[in-house]
């Protein structure tokens, strides 16, 4: 798969590259451990965001069983730790299999229903993935949910405190961000957008469109995944509900708010949508009005996005000053030249 590495394509990665170096200086700002706690959960939001980003602002599909997959991710971290003893650098890649797997079967439905009968059918999965583990018997620990106790090690040293995981996370983002900008700039990337602009055109054009939408949700499960075993062992116990459809609206609230189509985008979602309410002292009812009003004012004025709005703005600011600076400029040449005259 070759990727676009223009100039032009590297400058849309250096603004995500930017802001992530700076967020790695939370820790040496004396973050307390409340604020740090909650940058690592937006983090770990954020990497599942990209997976989100890739199905629904590259391919146009809107999923709102996110969540569900991120719990696959976790759950079969927790499994394999307690049946198995494999840890946490092991449980990464078979967290992000597990839930590309379960990410396909969710594609399924969407070769034959799209529009908002997918999301509801989305909507619903997450709420059987809900039912199944809560009646999962001491299999899946069934309502209470199940512990993790297993070290996270780096290079020999624990990094289970809170700013070395921080870190770990970290690099996580910049690798989701990396991987996001990837997709994007390739052959793959410019077929999805087709499917997203007009599906029936793409078909005729010789796309085999199911087979990338499957495949779409294939690679957003991987992000998926990866978050998960990162929730789980962040959190250290996982629980049914932390992965329903409510969780999921969450998810969907976020790469809506910050924009979908750009890699500020999850970061900037996953940013506002944890730290508001914190910010603004917020119970978690005035933070669901909050949240409403939010993607209401998006929808309406920034359908792309918070970041892809700021963008437009910004190159409407720099493009008129230049045109009035043009004109200026040709006004001048103007009465010099019959000032001369």
């Amino acid at each position: 798969m070759l990727m676009n590495t223009s100039p032009s394509s590297l400058r849309s990665l250096l603004p995500a590259l930017v802001v992530l170096a700076i967020l790695a200086f939370v820790p040496a700002l004396g973050a307390s451990n409340r604020m740090l706690s909650l940058a690592i959960s937006a983090s770990i939001n954020i990497v599942a965001l990209y997976g989100l980003s890739v199905l629904f602002g590259q391919t146009g599909i809107l999923s709102m069983g996110h969540a569900a997959l991120v719990g696959v991710g976790a759950y079969a971290a927790a499994l394999l730790a307690r049946d198995t003893g494999i840890g946490f650098w092991v449980a990464l890649p078979l967290g992000g299999i597990a839930a590309a797997a379960f990410a396909a079967i969710i594609g399924v439905p969407s070769l034959r229903v799209s529009g908002h009968h997918f999301v509801i059918m989305t909507f619903a999965f997450g709420q059987l993935l809900t039912i199944v583990l809560t009646n999962g018997g001491d299999f899946t620990g069934a309502a209470t949910g199940l512990d993790l106790q297993l070290p996270v090690s780096f290079f020999g040293m624990r990094a289970d405190d809170l700013t070395p995981y921080y870190f770990v996370v970290l690099a996580f983002v910049t690798l989701s961000a990396i991987a996001s900008w990837g997709i994007i700039n390739s052959p793959y990337g410019r077929t999805l957008r087709a499917i997203r602009e007009n599906e029936k055109l793409a078909a005729s054009l010789g796309i085999n469109v199911g087979r990338h939408k499957i495949g779409a949700f294939i690679v957003s499960g991987v992000f998926a995944g990866v978050s998960g075993v990162l929730l789980a062992y962040f959190l250290r116990h996982i629980s049914p509900t932390q992965f329903g459809s409510f969780p999921s609206i969450y998810l969907a609230l976020m790469v809506m708010i910050g924009g979908a189509r750009l890699l500020l985008g999850p970061i900037a979602g996953g940013i506002l949508v944890s730290f508001l309410p914190e910010v603004l002292n917020l119970d978690p009812v005035e933070s669901r009005i909050l949240y409403g009003v939010c993607l209401i004012a998006v929808i309406l004025l920034l359908p792309n996005g918070l970041i892809a709005g700021l963008a437009d703005g910004w190159n409407r600011l720099v493009h008129g000053s230049a045109r009035s600076q043009a004109s200026r400029q040709a006004a001048s040449a103007e009465h010099a030249s019959e000032a001369s005259r």
